[in-house]
């Protein structure tokens, strides 16, 4: 558990963001840092609204056992923003987003 998929169009380290959030989300949402499993898609082509600018994005999701409060899930959602800047090699024009969620009552680990 945590399934923590990253899906990008901006130049990321990819590796020291992952490093820096596993603990993050271990503190935050009290797991276990051997359980945080991310995932990187790197994003071909995006259009940001009517497709006039060069933006770039990045968008977190962080798919949790449920249980956890809305106020948890907003907490970690705002602290996965503030430390994604620290692991973009450039922040202007990227458009960084964050949802936290509930696995699937179907999820199931081998």
């Amino acid at each position: 558990m945590p399934q923590i998929t990253v899906d990008y169009s901006a130049p990321l380290d990819r590796r020291g963001f992952a490093l820096a959030l596993h603990p993050l989300v271990v503190e935050t949402v009290d797991t276990q840092l051997d359980s945080c499993k991310t995932r990187f898609r790197e994003v071909e082509e995006t259009v940001v609204g009517d497709g006039s600018t060069d933006d770039v994005v990045v968008h977190v999701e962080i798919a949790l056992l449920s249980g956890r409060s809305d106020e948890l899930k907003a907490r970690l959602a705002q602290a996965v923003l503030d430390l994604l800047p620290q692991h973009l090699k450039a922040t202007e024009g990227v458009r960084l987003s964050v949802e936290v969620r509930d696995l699937e009552a179907s999820y199931r680990k081998g």
